[in-house]
């Protein structure tokens, strides 16, 4: 049950079924008692860019369309079109299309919105007109399906001419500053959601990235480190999103981005928008990929009742004993700065709170938490001690009533001693808290310092719990407990998400929003990607280690890494592929066989959000780098003298990289531990 800080008296119950649920489990949700008709359903509000090539466009808008017959039918939706100009579009107009223009050079605030809109009083009870004004821009769905068809079938690339040597002027700032005075003004703390979809980068507006001459090429991670020119719009740009993201924190609602171009449309700059409101976010080459097709419909799946699989306006309040303080929270929240005894001093992420507003939630929506343990000298806490966590998630349920889930945790100290203590070690959640803490760190230290400050916690951690006799590397024991996390810090030190080699702002930004936001097991699929292989000598797919020496000749390998879904031929089933010997009746185990992965394959895709990209590829091939980059190179030109890169020697794949391998990392590491 809530925490209230008071006593209660309990009534003794004389056996242990006539407990209530609230003592027999640790997570309990309570429904509140409704007032009928207070709270209405979820209101989409769509942010189209039309500075598409036509292709580009009608894809997007048959999306739209599709989606819209998913929705919910009392769901409410507005339309908003940017270009080198910004129009909110009036659906509760019938007689024709009609709709508002404002200048994309400047930021649009919500009174100002409010004045050129005519839409009454806000935030003042005593308006009888704000509801009736804001149904002329968003209407439930039953109502305005037709419009809304007709509007989309009307919408047209962007008509302000761009010369060929300059990109496109889009004001996407401006446009998603209208969307959230919008939403301020018409449903403010209602749940909500602001869909952007863009395919570009924003050259007006105050949040502005690039200057329209295509000589000026994009800031990159050079750039960045560096301030050089390209990167002179970079500091603005992102001061200007935190402002608008903080509005849209205040006013509760969630924005999602679809950045769907093969350059950088800004993501970089924007994502703070995501992730201080726990809004979706999606990349793609296209609005014509499957990767953003599906996973725009995935959004509007609803649940055996009928709901949409979201929670809105969320507040999360954390009440903990006295062992404890709140350092802060990692993931799609924004602190409330609400102040506690139990607050601590060290602010990690969103700090300085017992509290956050999160605007929206999924299934998969999941937080960090990190704490202080005020009494590091457990022997002078009385026998058997138990500490207490309890998490307060009060939200709004797509049906309208307000929710509040409780999850209360209870631990006894662990005695002073190691074994006792290594019993209670989550080496995958541990892997993962400390992804996320390097990410948040990344933002504002040097490359190389977070990967430092990984090695000293790493060893640190293998020195003080692996068993060994001092300066003897061989006596070198880790327990089961902790074995396989130093191999998550070793992949985790070559990922995406560290390593920005070959990779641009926006691609580091999309990677490491993703893993602030997703749990556990896919973090870790992240992290580490899962590697499955198909041969004839197994009726089903066995896992095998994400090694150089896996890749043979005569097996078929399928690589999770969550954004890329990998199916990898070896050089021999390929051949026979060439040759179609699938084709033929009495190989029909080979068709079985070239079958499975891609079963499997399909699966994944249809399980996950946002949706992988497939890569199929065989071995030598060009495609083969997606699995290339996550192998551990045991094998390497290096190691291997005479051979050449992509080739198979003793069953051993070549790969072509001056990274160490696992095992040089883990002899380095346990060097580091044992020595005195």
């Amino acid at each position: 049950m809530p925490t209230s800080n008071r006593v209660n008296t309990l009534t003794l119950l004389p056996v242990l079924q006539n407990l209530p649920a609230d003592v027999m489990y640790s997570n309990i949700e309570y429904i509140q008692p409704s007032n009928v008709g207070d709270i209405p359903p979820p209101t989409f509000l769509f942010v189209i860019d039309t500075c598409l090539l036509e292709e580009e466009l009608e894809q997007l808008k048959d999306s739209i369309q599709q989606c819209i017959s998913l929705m919910p039918n009392d769901a409410y939706i507005g339309i908003i079109t940017f270009g080198y100009l910004c129009y909110v579009h009036e659906i509760g107009f019938t007689d024709c299309l009609k709709s508002y223009v404002f200048k994309g050079t400047k930021d649009i605030s919500a009174q100002e919105l409010q004045k050129q809109l005519n839409l009454g009083s806000r935030n003042d009870p005593r308006s009888s007109t704000t509801s009736a004004s804001a149904r002329r821009f968003l209407q439930p769905v039953t109502e305005c399906e037709y419009n809304i068809n007709m509007l989309l079938d009307d919408i047209s690339k962007d008509s302000w001419p761009t010369p060929p040597d300059q990109r496109a002027k889009r004001c996407t700032g401006t446009a998603l500053s209208v969307a959230i005075s919008l939403l301020e003004c018409c449903c403010n703390q209602l749940s909500g959601r602001i869909m952007m979809f863009i395919g570009g980068a924003d050259t007006t507006s105050p949040g502005k990235i690039v200057d329209t001459p295509l000589s000026e090429s994009l800031r990159h991670h050079l750039d960045l480190q560096k301030d050089n020119n390209n990167a002179r719009h970079v500091k603005k740009a992102l001061k200007y999103y935190v402002s608008l993201a903080n509005r849209a924190v205040m006013s509760g609602h969630a924005i999602d981005i679809f950045a769907c171009s093969l350059d950088q449309i800004g993501l970089y700059e924007m994502k703070v928008c995501c992730e201080k409101t726990n809004g979706f976010m999606v990349m793609a080459d296209s609005f014509s990929m499957n990767v953003f097709k599906d996973s725009f419909k995935k959004i509007f799946e609803t649940d055996s009742t009928g709901y949409i699989k979201h929670g809105y306006n969320a507040k999360l309040t954390i009440i903990c004993s006295k062992e404890f303080k709140i350092c802060g929270a990692i993931g799609g929240c924004s602190s409330n700065k609400k102040i506690a005894p139990y607050v601590s001093d060290t602010c990690v992420g969103e700090g300085g709170t017992c509290e956050w507003t999160i605007c929206a939630l999924d299934k998969n929506s999941t937080i960090a938490f990190y704490f202080d343990i005020v009494n590091q000298n457990v022997s002078s806490l009385p026998h058997d001690r138990q500490a207490y966590l309890q998490f307060q998630t009060l939200y709004q349920h797509p049906s309208g009533r307000r929710r509040l889930r409780v999850t209360t945790i209870s631990y006894r100290f662990a005695e002073p001693n190691i074994a006792e203590i290594s019993q209670g070690f989550d080496q995958e959640t541990a892997a993962v808290l400390m992804a996320r803490f390097a990410v948040f760190k990344a933002e504002t230290d040097e490359p190389i310092d977070v990967l430092r400050w990984l090695d000293r916690k790493l060893i640190r951690l293998v020195s003080t719990f692996a068993d060994y006799q001092k300066d003897d590397i061989n006596s070198f024991h880790l327990s089961s407990e902790f074995s396989i996390y130093p191999q998550f810090m070793y992949h985790l030190r070559r990922s995406h998400f560290l390593q920005t080699f070959n990779a641009s702002p926006d691609e580091t930004a999309y990677y490491r929003s993703i893993l602030l936001r997703e749990n556990v097991m896919n973090s870790l699929i992240m992290i580490q990607p899962a590697l499955l292989q198909y041969s004839f000598d197994s009726q089903t797919p066995i896992p095998v280690l994400l090694d150089a020496q896996s890749l043979k000749s005569n097996v078929i390998l399928l690589l999770d890494s969550y954004f890329h879904i990998v199916v990898w031929y070896g050089e021999m089933i390929y051949q026979w592929r060439e040759q179609g010997f699938h084709e033929k009746p009495e190989y029909a185990h080979f068709k079985e066989l070239l079958n499975a992965p891609h079963d499997d394959a399909k699966s994944i895709l249809e399980d996950r959000f946002p949706i992988p990209k497939f890569v199929l590829c065989n071995s030598g091939g060009s495609q083969s780098r997606f699995l290339l980059a996550k192998v551990n190179p045991s094998t390497t030109h290096n190691t291997l003298s005479g051979s050449t890169f992509g080739t198979s020697t003793n069953e051993s794949y070549i790969i072509n990289t001056d990274d160490v391998s696992l095992k040089i990392f883990m002899d380095h590491l346990i060097k580091l531990a044992v020595q005195t």
